[in-house]
């Protein structure tokens, strides 16, 4: 992708016919959207069309974010292979198992009751139920669901040889 000359080049070598955009998308929340086009003289005698279009009339179109919003997105991906952004994530991993685990394996994605109050009782009331099954150390009286991957916030623990109580529900320790 050239934002100076607005054209994208692809992987044989053709350059777009056009650039247009950025086009802002359907949902309020999803980023713009700056959209390149092949002719189907470009596409249609391509050798490699098949891996890169299943379009009826064999032109492509190409969609990709502004240059500011591209060079964010880069900035941002290089950021996460850091040791440094690992570390910070995986304290955050070990909440959202935490969340996940409330949400699936207890059933709080629905209420059981009308209004505020009552739902809010229904939380603290199961948040004491999953506390005192974590500090019991028995498996849960239900049957247990399949067991699923340790978290980073899992390894980080294994790492450092603190222990997981078995109510996590996860493969290991």
């Amino acid at each position: 992708m050239d934002y100076d000359r607005q054209q994208v080049t692809c992987p044989q070598g053709q350059v777009s016919a056009g650039w247009h955009g950025p086009y802002p998308n359907s949902s309020p929340t999803a980023a713009p959207l700056v959209v390149a086009r092949f002719t189907k003289s470009q596409c249609r005698p391509c050798p490699a069309r098949t891996q890169w279009t299943t379009t009826a009339d064999n032109a492509r179109t190409v969609g990709f974010p502004p240059r500011e919003l591209r060079d964010l997105q880069l900035r941002v991906r290089t950021e996460q292979q850091t040791h440094e952004w690992k570390t910070r994530y995986a304290v955050r991993s070990g909440v959202e198992g935490t969340v996940n685990e409330f949400a699936h394996g207890h059933g709080m994605r629905r209420c059981r009751y009308r209004g505020q109050g009552k739902a809010r009782i229904q939380h603290i009331l199961t948040a004491i139920a999953v506390n005192i099954e974590r500090l019991s150390g028995l498996p849960p009286a239900e049957e247990t669901p399949t067991p699923r991957r340790p978290t980073a916030f899992q390894y980080y623990l294994d790492q450092r040889e603190i222990r997981r109580l078995k109510s996590w529900r996860t493969l290991g320790s």
